[in-house]
């Protein structure tokens, strides 16, 4: 039973990017908490489907492409025209892009559309959310930063800026709108097996748990999108009144060291199993009973032997 059940209970939010991944995850919790939602994406087909299955009142599907200023305007103009107000504007709507890692082989147009996405398309969101919030002098502007933002070197360079650029923006958002009673902060998640990761490296979820539990620094504990939506409930509730400008880190610790000893050759591997290209030595703990009990753990070695893997960080 939760402490506090009804943490959002009155609140409106919108989530964008709602409909899979850590944007599903974040609606379901709201909803729980007692929030009303609304679920702003481009898979229509998947955000219909969590309306239907969440079967309340309380939770509405819009159409909404981030890029584009009249959906994000409409998202907004939805929330307030069907719930009377906007509380909570979650711009959690991202793309990894293509995995370039040399800049040399970067492609600018991928460049282009992973920051028009990650970067402006918040900035679309935090405007339109101001536009409401601002007469009505209180309200909550969320983003979906990543652990790229305080880890150097492990993501493709046009993600790395996108996520950069948002906690900048979010700072700038602090300053500018604390007048007005808004806060404003970032999440930034580590590597979760959400669609986007386990597609971007062409595994299964649980083979993925075990590659993101293998290079943890926390143990015995394997990290869920439901992580990251719990801290943006807490960042969305009133408990965190006085909470403003930060960029809260959720990765259990995994950004306070650097794991990576060197690079050293390309490990194939058969079948069902991935072709890495970007390769680090690391120490293998022990894994959690669920991971280690999957059809998938005799990819990974037991405690204490050194492991040869990929390391993908893509937060959303």
């Amino acid at each position: 039973m939760d402490a506090l059940p009804n943490r959002l209970e009155g609140k409106v939010a919108i989530v964008t990017g709602g409909a899979s991944g850590i944007g599903e995850s974040t609606v379901r919790l709201f909803v729980k908490y007692g929030a009303k939602v609304v679920i702003a994406d481009i898979q229509d087909d998947l955000g219909v489907t969590l309306c239907n299955d969440l079967v309340s009142e309380n939770v509405f599907y819009v159409h909404c492409d981030v890029t584009q200023e009249s959906d994000v305007k409409n998202a907004v103009d939805t929330a307030v025209s069907m719930f009377g107000k906007l509380d909570i504007m979650f711009n959690n709507a991202g793309i990894p892009g293509n995995l370039d890692f040399k800049i040399l082989e970067s492609d600018n147009e991928n460049f282009k559309r992973v920051f028009d996405v990650n970067t402006f398309g918040s900035f679309l969101g935090a405007k339109h959310a101001a536009r409401v919030m601002i007469p009505a002098k209180r309200g909550v502007i969320l983003f979906t930063s990543s652990v790229a933002s305080v880890v150097s070197g492990e993501s493709p360079h046009s993600y790395t800026v996108s996520k950069h650029a948002v906690v900048g923006l979010m700072k700038n958002l602090c300053v500018e709108l604390g007048q007005y009673g808004i806060r404003v902060n970032c999440i930034s998640p580590g590597s979760v097996s959400t669609p986007l990761l386990t597609n971007a490296m062409g595994l299964e979820k649980a083979a993925v748990d075990g590659i993101l539990c293998a290079s943890a620094v926390l143990n015995e504990v394997v990290p869920t999108a439901e992580d990251i939506g719990e801290a943006a409930v807490y960042l969305g509730s009133d408990a965190s009144k006085f909470v403003s400008g930060i960029n809260l880190v959720v990765d259990g610790g995994y950004s306070t060291t650097n794991p990576t000893y060197s690079s050293i050759w390309q490990w194939t591997v058969t079948s069902d199993r991935a072709v890495c290209h970007s390769i680090q030595r690391i120490w293998v703990r022990s894994l959690p009973e669920e991971i280690t009990t999957a059809s998938s753990a005799t990819k990974f070695p037991k405690k204490g032997v050194s492991l040869l893997l990929t390391r993908i960080e893509l937060g959303t």
